[in-house]
């Protein structure tokens, strides 16, 4: 019977060899097998969701876009923003040393809640940032409702002022 010498790291290298050759196949399907070439692909830009009493905001990042390569559409309740960032022409693909930015076409689809009037959509670029305006219907609007107190006399104060 040979002695086998006990190694407790044998399996974790196991282990990341494993998970190295995922990765390589990864990045190789995206990016090539060198990993040079430059390939579309898809990508979805950041977005911020805000509300305010009479309005509701969507603000998404998209810097170094043409504002006419975006398309913003609302259907059926839902809004939808398109569009595609493309790579630079005057920059060989082989000078690249590192590609971290996402190249080629994206889609962001949100539900529009019922209190959202569709009909007057605004769109505003400005800094890379498409920030879209969209109005509350007249009946989600907050209203401020009057309080009447009944004096004691008999006559009917509104909170306020005295009739």
């Amino acid at each position: 019977m040979a002695i086998v010498r006990w190694e407790p790291f044998r399996e974790l290298l196991s282990t990341q060899d494993r998970f190295n050759q995922l990765f390589n196949q990864t990045f190789s399907q995206v990016f090539g097998p060198e990993g040079k070439e430059l390939t579309k692909g898809s990508w979805a830009p950041a977005v911020d969701i805000y509300e305010t009493g009479n309005n509701l905001f969507i603000k998404a990042e998209l810097p170094g876009i043409d504002p006419k390569d975006v398309d913003v559409r609302v259907e059926n309740g839902t809004l939808s923003i398109s569009g595609e960032r493309k790579i630079e022409k005057d920059v060989n693909e082989g000078n690249y040393h590192r590609v971290e930015r996402s190249y080629g076409s994206f889609v962001r689809s949100f539900n529009l809640p019922p209190t959202i009037s569709t009909d007057n959509v605004q769109a505003e670029y400005k800094d890379g940032i498409l920030t879209l305006t969209m109005a509350k219907r007249e009946e989600a609007k907050p209203k401020s409702i009057k309080i009447q107190v009944a004096g004691s006399e008999g006559k009917t104060h509104t909170a306020g002022s005295t009739k």
